[in-house]
């Protein structure tokens, strides 16, 4: 039986795998993220890339790795620049305050999110990218703070999660929700199930 192999710690991926009735272990990636990538759709997969690699070196140091399935993701936010129309990449917020700062960028206005997947099995990869658009609503500054205050924008990228406390402020997205949950996961199980 095929082992299938999540390379994240995130637990909203993991619901979704769960949600879609994929058997899974979760083996975090220590997998160097740092890069220097502007292209949102190419940081993804890169860093996905990077993630599932990571986890099948450890699986096949391990004697594991033979037919296993991992899975790696990635995902940010992209927001448009008003003077430019450069897209700005924004990732997991430092602190409060910085993610003050994105939720004032994203605020009464459209954005992208991009999630890159990559899925290895015996040495043949598939990379791939989503992209949905989301269009927030108006928020006040007060408003921002008291979403902040939860504490749910600290561990997202842009600041927010489209699946709690923020869907008050969600006028609509185009494209896969899931995606901007974390993992397009119609496009993951059309690509992974010839493998399964």
């Amino acid at each position: 039986m095929t082992k299938i192999y999540l390379a994240s710690a995130s637990p909203r991926r993991k619901d979704l795998l769960d949600q879609i009735g994929l058997k899974f272990e979760v083996m975090i990636s220590a997998a160097d993220e740092n890069i220097r990538e502007t292209d949102p759709a190419k940081m993804v997969e890169e860093l996905s890339l990077r993630k599932a690699g990571a986890v099948e070196k450890k699986l096949r140091e391990l004697k594991k790795a033979q037919d296993a399935i991992i899975i790696g993701a990635d995902t940010v936010v992209a927001a448009k620049k008003p003077t430019t129309g450069d897209e700005i990449i924004l990732g997991k917020p430092a602190d409060k305050a910085d993610a003050k700062e994105m939720l004032k960028k994203l605020r009464d206005r459209e954005h992208f999110v991009y999630t890159g997947v990559t899925l290895i099995k015996n040495g043949e990869i598939k990379t791939f990218s989503e992209k949905t658009v989301v269009r927030f609503g108006p928020m006040t500054e007060e408003e921002i703070d008291e979403y902040i205050a939860t504490g749910d924008p600290l561990d997202k990228a842009g600041s927010y999660g489209i699946q709690g406390f923020c869907a008050r402020y969600i006028k609509g997205i185009k494209g896969d929700y899931n995606n901007v949950v974390g993992l397009p996961v119609s496009r993951l199980y059309a690509e992974i199930k010839e493998w399964l």
